[in-house]
């Protein structure tokens, strides 16, 4: 069934969850209206996605691991509205790049294309 404007989902991919979210005009916006010289990892959203309402991340986090929190809506995503790893606390905003805790890294983007308007391929 189709992915609602808003809403995530989780796929495996050799053996790593991978987060699929199709991104609000809100959630957009604020990813790039970020000013990139802020972020520890420094990456515009604009290098983070093929299509502006689609991101698609490995959903690890890249300090120690841990699957972070935030597919769900009533799951904490921190103060950046993407996703919270509960294991140390680093926090992620709606392009998956780290804003706050210890993770030294963006979530990773894997390969991926679109082979339809409905259809990704990732790998």
């Amino acid at each position: 069934s189709p992915v609602q404007v808003g809403q995530s989902i989780t796929v495996m991919w050799r053996g790593k969850p991978v987060f699929i979210r199709h991104l609000t005009p809100k959630e957009i916006e604020e990813a790039e209206d970020v000013n990139v010289a802020d972020l520890r990892d420094k990456e515009p959203d604009s290098a983070r996605v093929e299509k502006p309402e689609w991101l698609i991340v490995v959903g690890i986090c890249t300090h120690l691991g841990c699957v972070p929190v935030g597919q769900k809506p009533s799951e904490p995503r921190g103060d950046y509205g993407g996703w919270f790893c509960p294991c140390h606390g680093s926090e992620y905003d709606t392009s998956g790049r780290i804003r706050k805790g210890p993770a030294p890294k963006n979530l990773a983007v894997p390969p991926y294309e679109f082979v339809s308007n409905t259809m990704v391929k990732i790998g």
